[in-house]
């Protein structure tokens, strides 16, 4: 059994783990090189959005180009729940998680029989149906001045309260979140499942011929990327303490396309969190230089797409093969040399 088969079948992997204990030292070296605390829960918000849309995208072959919608819904649902009805941490995130799977099953109720072209266009006329809502609907969302004064609930478990008003205990309590879906997610692809998911990828009509039920499948995974989407809008919503419509926008929805790609979501799980990562240190560290950091960020983008399509990880993957195929071949030449030196 090869590494990648091992690694398919556990629940966690080393990489995986080494990857959370390194993201578990970040508070203490983050400001020493010239980043601030809070970029640290972004990335961690930013990649658990990019990692839920991969399941669409990379997984099973759907664009959704609307995708933002899904991410303001959980914000919006995180501060009308804490506002209106209780304001609970968990019964907060609950909302925003169950506001996305809704509003991704009534979407996805309608789109899942469509495919390609028509299935992308579906999917940000959507989007944009969300988005005027919640610029139209003042009395609800606040319109274009968003929703304000979200608070930093504490998390509650009983045994203890802990306090994450301080970005750093906010960052740890994101990080177990972003933990635990990255588990799951895992997991999810790993399974058979996840094999039909990318089985519907490669050849449609063929898994729809040989028995399974492609319009379930379709439905079910954009209902839980559109969930776990609202997941990371109601982290994020916390994080920034208010809700805007921006992030519905299709220019917000085409921020987590560009990450995903870039990072290589298409041939790699890690794809989503590597874009997501580079995306926001682009932004951060290109834009103290010049405020027009997107146009640097989008000719990088374009020569990714142009020269390098799997993304870095997909470079990352070819990179390892080359060099396990070097050493291969100095095995190969080792054991030649030894049988013929044996013979003489």
């Amino acid at each position: 059994m090869d590494k990648d088969s091992r690694d398919s079948s556990r629940l966690v992997t080393p990489a995986m783990l080494g990857f959370i204990v390194l993201l578990c030292t970040l508070p203490l070296w983050i400001g020493k090189v010239g980043l601030y605390p809070y970029l640290g829960i972004e990335i961690l918000i930013w990649a658990l959005y990019a990692l839920s849309f991969n399941l669409l995208l990379g997984y099973s072959g759907l664009p959704s180009f609307g995708h933002g919608a899904y991410f303001g819904i959980g914000a919006y649902a995180f501060g009308l729940f804490q506002h209106n009805i209780v304001p609970s941490l968990w019964l907060c995130l609950m909302a925003a998680l169950g506001a996305g799977l809704v509003a991704g099953a009534m979407v996805a109720a309608f789109i899942s029989h469509r495919r390609g072209i028509y299935y992308a266009f579906m999917t940000i006329a959507f989007g944009q149906v969300f988005w005027v809502v919640a610029i139209k609907a003042h009395s609800i969302t606040g319109g274009e001045d968003g929703l304000l004064r979200i608070a930093r609930l504490p998390a509650d478990f009983g045994f203890a309260n802990i306090d994450l008003a301080d970005n750093t205990a906010l960052f740890y309590f994101v990080l177990a979140i972003f933990a635990l879906a990255l588990i799951g997610l895992w997991r999810l692809v790993n399974s058979p499942y996840g094999r039909i998911l990318q089985a519907i990828r490669q050849n449609e009509t063929r898994a729809a011929f040989i028995g399974h039920n492609v319009w379930l499948y379709k439905f079910t995974v954009f209902s839980l990327s559109a969930g776990l989407s609202a997941l990371a809008g109601g982290l994020f919503a916390m994080a920034q303490t208010s809700a805007f419509p921006d992030v519905m926008s299709l220019h917000y929805s085409g921020y987590v396309v560009m990450m995903t790609l870039i990072g290589g979501g298409l041939v790699s799980f890690w794809g989503p969190v590597i874009g997501a990562a580079l995306f926001l240190l682009a932004r951060d560290i290109i834009g103290a230089v010049t405020t027009g950091w997107m146009l640097w960020f989008g000719l990088l983008f374009m020569a990714v797409v142009l020269f390098k399509p799997e993304g870095v990880a997909g470079w990352w993957q070819g990179l390892r093969q080359r060099t396990a195929g070097m050493s291969g071949n100095a095995t190969g030449f080792a054991r030649l040399r030894a049988l013929l030196g044996g013979r003489a």
